[in-house]
Formats: structure tokens, C-alpha cells, sequence
């Protein structure tokens, strides 16, 4: 994700070289529906679980692998409305289970199956635990069913899940928000192909990641089917709907490109949507081929703030493309920076959420390294900037690699400088230890060995170890890990902790 500061120029603010650090989504505690709590078992209370996440301990559920989502939202043309919905989840027990637990905290619970039986449901904290008629067995293949409604209108005090528009709905569920939208096993350690049917009134368009897979129009309504070929996220998954008008060209390779923008926009995002292909190409020419089935820009009409890489449908405030304050190179970078996170973050998925400094960090990386290339804008001078004000970073929100445990109320406050810049910084370190070729091959090594699955900051030195013929792991675990910036190779003159105050500051909320 990257935020998109409203400025006169077009330009970052000084001393930053690029876009602010996006102003994240609040968050608090919700149970799930009070009407679920008659349903649960006379046995012992449910409780919420978790997958030990150091950040978000209770995101994730233990005991099962998710294979696969199929998600059905009806929509009533009105978003501030909830959304009739059934969400079906197929999954292998990896332990004998008793209940099972699901991430779900913004919605009302009808009824829940568990292999076509009938199973009683709690609530407990943000979970909804599931209790079916016998105990499912290690290594089982099970099929669960939520009948649900999915709540458009954030809850109080917290953003995320549904994003209201002018015209419709988007989601943006980063980094803990999917399961206001439907029930899920909401950690980017289980990822799994999606399913997506939505059905909305004629005159409104939805879209989702992946693939259309067709529409049927019946009673002045109409179904749209979307479905992934490769793994995701839950907090990559994606639903627009709106009166949109969807652009389709055709990119590198064949790859279908749809972009689907405002109706009333259209005319102002078509030259910004062509671009599309040109940086496809230029990212494939580090990285190699793109890792999905399709891409686009969802431009949303609402001041979102902020830019976020939903797998194959990145999304955007409209206003990006549509004010013209914005300098061509700038909203181009930004451009890239969510097209690089569909290798890092989305094809290649943070194992916790402590490794997010390798989605942000590359991110920045290719943002800036197309910048240079683009637009004449150095990587050095942002570099050096960046090492100015890196004990900054790491004393507000830790080392890249050990990003601080959030506030309570502020979940997303993970999402800080120190793993966007001083992600990119740390890169820019590597590469001065180990030279341009090393660096390039471990980027491709990296983005190809661990395609469709999920890697953690340690897989990533093993690598660059491998690639470079030598053990890396002590001048990496200080640049990941250490309070202090360490000196930068090739660079005896740069000094940490000379930045402006005003270029380390916090971005104030928008």
C-alpha cells in the first residue's frame, strides 16, 4: 500500500523523496453477531484463537488449511445497506478439531454447515466459532458454509473491509479487515483461490480478482463470477461495485488488462490506464514474467488516501489520475509501486506479519529505481536521505524487520517508514555489499522460488547468502534488526540522524 498525499505541486513532501506513508486503518475489537451467542454448545465457552502472529496474535486459526473461498455477496443498489451473503469454505484438517474457528467480526450470522450438517456458532471476540455435530478428524477434507450478512457501514472507531464510494463499494482489507467483510481464516500464511459471485441491480458493474467466468442477467438484476487461478491472501481480495466503466487492452504476452474506473472519469483515466503494458514490461524486465492471470487499475470514486495492491486490481483514489496538481512521474511511480507488490506481497505473501518490510520495502524499491530510470529523480539522493533519517524511523516504529506491536485501537500502525524507506534502504545496502548482478539475481531467485507461496525475512537471507557465495546473515541481521542504522557500504560519509524533523514526522490523518 502507498499513500497519496493531496499536495499544489504534485510532488512529495520535502526531504521524502516520495509519496507519505499511508495514514493505515484504526481498528478495535467487535464480536460477531449477539444472535449467534444462543446457538453455541452447552460444553465449554468459545473462545477467539490464533496463529501466534507476534502482531496480530489472534489473526489466523489454527488447525486447518484453507484450499478455497467461494464468496456470494448480494447487493441491493444501496451501500449503506448490509449485503445478503454466503461464503463456503473448503479446507484440510491438519489436527483433529472439535470447533473451528473463522476470523469474522462485521455481520450477522443466519446459519453455518459443516459438511451439509447443521452446526451450532458462537461469537467470541472476532472470531466465529463453529461447533459441528462430531469431531473432524486429522487430515479430513471439510466443506463449511456461513449464511451472513457483510456490512458496508464501518463499524464505529475502525476503517477497513468495505469502502463506501460515490457510486458503490470497494474493499481494501489490509492488514486486518477481510473478516469484516466475510468469514475467513484471515492471515496471509493460508492462502487460497477465490470464487467471487456478486449480484447487483442492472445499471451497476461489479468486478473482482482474476477472471471473469461470466454474468446472467434475470430480474433486472445481474450475477458477475470472478475466478483466481493462483493462491491469495484474504487481505488481497477485492470487490468492486459501482456504475464503472471497465477498459480493456491487452498487455505482454497476451495478458489481459482490464481497468475499471468511475463512468464520469473515464475520459481522464484512459491516458493513465494505457500506461499500464509500458510498466508491466519495464518490471518484467527486472523481475521476469508476471506472476497472475490479469491486471488493472480500480479507481475508486472516494478520497481514499491511500493505494493499495488488491491481487490482479490494484486500487486507487480516482483522484490521483484526475488532479491535475500531480506530476506524470509521480503518479507513475505510485503506479508501480502497487504493479511491484503483485511479486512482492501477493505472488510471493509475508509468512508473518514481522516480514512485511519485504512487500513494503521492494515496493518503495522499484518505485524509486523507475523514478531514476523514468523520470531522472537519483536513487542515490533518495538513498542518502533515507540513511539520514533512519534512527528516526527505527526509535517511532522499530527495525525494518522487527516493526514495534501496534498500539490497542491502532492495528495498522505497523505501517510506518521505517518498512517502506528503510526497506528500500536496506536493499540498497544489500546491493552496495554484494554488486548489481548478485542483487539482480537474487530479486528474480526471490520472486521464482517462492511464487504462489509465502516466505519469511529469514528465507530471504538464506537466499541472498546463497546468491552471493557467502553467510550474509550478520550484516543483514543488523540492517533488519539493529536500533542504529549501520554504515552503508560504499558510503563513509553518510550520516544517520541528521533528518528535518519535518521529513521523519508522521503524516497527519487525512
Amino acid at each position: 500500500m502507498l499513500h497519496t498525499p493531496h499536495t499544489s505541486t504534485g510532488r512529495p513532501p520535502a526531504g521524502r523523496g516520495r509519496a507519505m506513508v499511508p495514514r493505515r486503518y484504526r481498528a478495535t475489537a467487535l464480536l460477531a453477531s449477539a444472535a449467534s451467542l444462543g446457538l453455541v454448545a452447552a460444553s465449554a465457552p468459545a473462545v477467539p484463537l490464533g496463529v501466534g502472529d507476534r502482531l496480530f496474535p489472534h489473526l489466523g486459526n489454527p488447525g486447518y488449511d484453507v484450499a478455497s473461498y467461494d464468496l456470494a455477496f448480494t447487493y441491493s443498489g444501496r451501500n449503506s445497506e448490509p449485503l445478503r451473503a454466503v461464503t463456503t469454505i473448503d479446507a484440510r484438517t491438519t489436527a483433529r478439531l472439535e470447533r473451528i474457528n473463522l476470523d469474522f467480526a462485521h455481520g450477522k450470522v443466519g446459519s453455518v454447515e459443516v459438511d451439509g450438517r447443521p452446526a451450532a456458532f458462537a461469537g467470541a471476540g472476532e472470531d466465529l466459532v463453529i461447533t459441528p455435530g462430531k469431531p473432524l478428524p486429522q487430515g479430513a477434507r471439510t466443506r463449511i458454509t456461513v449464511r451472513h450478512t457483510s456490512d458496508p457501514v464501518s463499524p464505529k472507531g475502525r476503517d477497513g473491509g468495505w469502502v463506501r464510494t460515490a457510486d458503490g463499494l470497494v474493499m481494501a482489507n489490509q492488514a486486518d479487515a477481510a473478516h469484516l467483510v466475510f468469514p475467513c481464516n484471515d492471515h496471509p500464511s493460508d492462502k487460497a483461490r477465490f470464487t467471487i459471485r456478486v449480484t447487483a441491480p442492472d445499471g451497476h458493474t461489479a468486478v473482482a480478482n482474476g477472471l471473469a467466468a461470466g454474468v446472467e442477467r434475470a430480474n433486472g438484476s445481474a450475477t458477475w463470477t470472478y475466478r483466481t487461478r493462483h493462491p491469495m491472501a484474504t487481505e488481497l481480495a477485492q470487490v468492486s461495485i459501482g456504475r464503472s466503466a471497465v477498459l480493456r487492452r491487452t498487455g505482454p504476452h497476451g495478458l489481459p488488462l482490464r481497468d475499471v474506473v468511475p463512468a464520469r472519469y473515464r475520459a481522464a483515466a484512459e491516458p493513465w490506464a494505457a500506461r499500464t503494458a509500458g510498466h508491466i514490461s519495464w518490471m518484467e524486465s527486472k523481475l521476469g514474467r508476471y506472476p497472475f492471470e490479469s491486471y488493472g487499475l480500480l479507481m475508486a470514486d472516494a478520497p481514499l488516501g491511500f493505494a493499495l495492491e488488491t491481487q490482479t486490481l490494484s486500487l486507487f483514489g480516482a483522484g490521483l489520475f484526475t488532479e491535475p496538481a500531480y506530476e506524470q512521474w509521480y503518479v507513475e511511480s505510485i503506479m508501480v509501486h502497487e504493479l511491484a507488490h503483485q511479486w512482492f506481497g501477493d505472488s510471493v505473501s509475508p509468512r508473518t506479519w514481522s516480514d512485511l518490510w519485504l512487500n513494503e520495502g521492494h515496493a518503495t524499491w522499484y518505485e524509486a529505481l523507475y523514478a531514476e530510470e523514468k523520470a531522472g529523480r537519483p536513487l542515490r539522493t533518495r538513498m542518502k536521505d533515507a540513511y539520514a533519517a533512519s534512527d528516526t524511523w527505527r526509535a517511532v516504529g522499530g527495525p525494518p524487520a522487527a516493526p514495534k506491536v501496534p498500539a490497542p485501537g491502532q492495528k495498522t500502525g505497523i505501517f510506518r517508514q521505517n518498512v517502506y524507506e528503510g526497506g528500500a534502504l536496506v536493499l540498497y545496502a544489500l546491493r552496495q555489499e554484494i554488486g548489481h548482478p548478485a542483487f539482480e539475481r537474487l530479486e528474480r531467485a526471490w520472486v521464482t522460488r517462492h511464487r504462489d507461496g509465502t516466505a519469511s525475512t529469514a528465507d530471504f537471507v538464506r537466499l541472498a547468502s546463497e546468491i552471493a557465495g557467502r553467510d550474509l546473515d550478520g550484516f543483514l541481521r543488523a540492517w533488519l534488526y539493529g536500533e542504529k542504522t549501520p554504515p552503508m557500504p560504499g558510503h563513509p560519509d553518510w550520516k544517520a540522524g541528521t533528518a528535518d524533523p519535518a521529513a521523519t514526522a508522521e503524516p497527519a490523518p487525512e
